[in-house]
Order: structure tokens, then sequence, then C-alpha cells
């Protein structure tokens, strides 16, 4: 798993900062404080780009923080670098668990068109960066 370290753009709110990632069109998020918003930057680029991997879309290399042109209608309050471990290749794993819990994974998964895996690895993601803001 590599690391790379992606530039946003915070901007002052009403409320605290927004944050946006130049080179990830979508991918913004919030916090009151700086410490918030970079826990909050650190977790939605982890879950932007884990979607992407699924999704099969190529993951861009990170601009320059110096190379990210600014935008003269946003009022910039700062930027920073906010690191992303990519996500590796696929290992196989041999897993035990109840069998009424495995089935209602199994439905939830066919549910949303995944696989129990993709389930499994999301649920998995979504748990790890909760404790990680927390």
């Amino acid at each position: 798993m590599g690391a790379r370290y992606y530039p946003i753009i915070l901007e002052r709110t009403e409320d605290g900062l927004s944050a946006s990632f130049p080179d990830l069109p979508g991918c913004v998020t919030f916090g009151e404080s700086s410490e918030a918003v970079l826990a909050n930057a650190e977790a939605a680029l982890a879950l932007h780009l884990a979607g992407m991997v699924e999704d099969g879309d190529p993951i861009p290399e990170p601009s320059r923080l110096e190379d990210v042109a600014r935008d003269p209608e946003v009022e910039e309050a700062g930027r920073l670098l906010v690191r992303a471990d990519l996500p590796g290749k696929a290992i196989r794993i041999n897993i035990t668990m109840d069998e009424g819990l495995l089935a209602a994974i199994d439905a939830e998964a066919k549910r949303r068109e995944t696989s129990r895996s993709g389930f499994l690895a999301a649920a998995a993601r979504r748990e790890l960066i909760q404790q990680a803001g927390r």
C-alpha cells in the first residue's frame, strides 16, 4: 500500500472550515475547527479513493501544492497536504462468523449489488474511519 499526499484548499465558513480536493472533484468536507476539518479530510479522502478503486476508476496523481491554481472567487483560509494510503491488492482470507449474520450480510450485499467481500470491506473501512475521527 503506497502513500500519497493530496492538496486541500481550506475556506472559512460561518460555522468553521470547508475543505476541497482540487485533484478529486466532489471530494469535500467540513469541520468546526482546523483539527476537525483535517481529520474529516483524511476520512473523506480515504472513502473517496476506496470508492474509486471499487468502481475501477483510475487514481489521479496528486498535484504539487504550489502548482494548484488559485481561484479568484475563493477566499482561501489555507492549503494543506493530506496523506492517503492507497488500497493495496486484494488478499484472500478465511474467517468464521455466525451463519445468521452471514445470511444478513449476503442479503444486504445483494441488495446493494456488491459482493460479500465488497460489503465487508466497506463496512470495515467505515468503522475504522469513524474510530479515527473520535
